[in-house]
């Protein structure tokens, strides 16, 4: 998938499944439906949004520019990255039960954990929302989470 941008749209389809699926969750919005290009929006936002797929071991498929600068990554490398990686081999396990708690109860409120960036910096997510993706016909897509940095 490459970057966000106005060639492709800012990736219009996957910001409108993470927007659609925190919505229907949730029941709040995750940013103002009324703005006329809601994938450079969510790609530009103020807050932190990352997903990632239905893999056996989950790689991020989506970050935008602000999940990029405290990851500390380029898209690129960002993409390719397993979503498990965000997290320090200590902490894996707590980030898995998260993980199982969104998948049986659609979305967490209020998660706080500690992430790592590329060059091995720490720092907390505070009141995060993590929820699963699901699309129109219902199929799950993976998850998601929003923080402010």
């Amino acid at each position: 998938m490459n970057q966000p941008s106005s060639e492709n749209g800012y990736l219009h389809e996957h910001a409108d499944l993470l927007i659609s699926s925190y919505q229907r969750l949730t029941g709040k919005n995750l940013i103002d439906s009324r703005h006329g290009d809601i994938g450079k929006a969510l790609f530009y936002a103020d807050f932190v949004v990352v997903s990632h797929g239905t893999e056996s071991d989950p790689i991020f498929n989506y970050g935008n520019k602000s999940a990029l600068k405290s990851f500390e990554l380029s898209w690129s490398e960002f993409v390719v990255l397993p979503s498990r990686k965000s997290v320090k081999s200590l902490d894996r396990d707590e980030r898995q039960d998260l993980l199982e708690r969104v998948t049986a109860f659609g979305f967490v409120d209020g998660y706080r954990g500690l992430r790592i960036s590329s060059t091995g910096r720490t720092f907390w997510i505070e009141n995060a929302t993590v929820w699963n993706l699901i699309d129109n016909r219902g199929a799950f897509r993976g998850q998601a989470a929003m923080f402010k940095p």
